[in-house]
């Protein structure tokens, strides 16, 4: 298993702090310079994940109130915590994670969620119909913000996610400039909800050691 940017650095500082006392003064001269090593090789490390890592592609979408999206470009939070749905039923398994996705969007300023309901661009004559529905079935005004439909040829945009079938929704973490960071399939579990927290976790660390 391999260890987040986070966890190196805290068995380094253990390294040093678990040092007999008359060791620790020539411990830490000697070791100083290899943390610094170690964390410039990380940052090199990182910089070059970005180019083989998912990202997600760009479409253009329109949130249920009215507002057209350019996406990734336009998500908005550092994070992104996006739910794609392909089938109206599937709005069952999204529920599942809005009381978790809401409770960690309320604690980090820096994380957004949205729901993106992914239709075939078929469906682009029948969309005053489609969004309207939706949009008279949410009360809440931040939710329907939230909400952005595609009305898309869903084969390239599966292809770029990986996504094999719509037998499930899909929830993917989404970095400003566009990468994938994690993703998963289906409802909400305590498994797939800690996994997403440490990855929205090491997230955080990579963004402080790349400035």
């Amino acid at each position: 298993m391999s260890m987040t940017v986070g966890t190196c650095l805290f068995f380094a500082t253990a390294a040093l702090i678990a040092a007999r006392p008359a060791a620790r003064p020539a411990m830490a001269r000697s070791a100083v310079p290899m943390v610094w090593r170690t964390e410039r090789m990380m940052r090199d490390a990182l910089r070059g994940r970005g180019d083989s890592t998912t990202r997600f592609p760009r479409v253009e979408g329109t949130n249920l109130e009215g507002r057209v999206f350019d996406l990734p470009s336009d998500f908005e939070g550092e994070l992104n915590v996006v739910i794609v749905a392909f089938q109206r039923v599937q709005q069952n398994d999204v529920d599942t994670w809005l009381p978790f996705l809401t409770s960690a969007a309320q604690a980090r300023a820096d994380l957004r969620v949205y729901e993106l309901p992914t239709l075939n661009r078929a469906y682009r004559f029948a969309r005053s119909f489609i969004d309207g529905g939706m949009s008279r079935g949410i009360p809440s005004r931040a939710t329907r913000e939230a909400t952005i439909t595609l009305y898309i040829d869903k084969t390239p945009f599966k292809r770029a996610l990986g996504i094999v079938n719509e037998a499930s929704i899909r929830v993917l973490l989404v970095s400003r400039d566009g990468r994938v960071l994690w993703q998963t399939s289906g409802v909400h579990d305590e498994r797939s909800a800690a996994r997403l927290t440490a990855a929205i976790d090491s997230a955080r660390v990579e963004s402080v050691l790349l400035k």
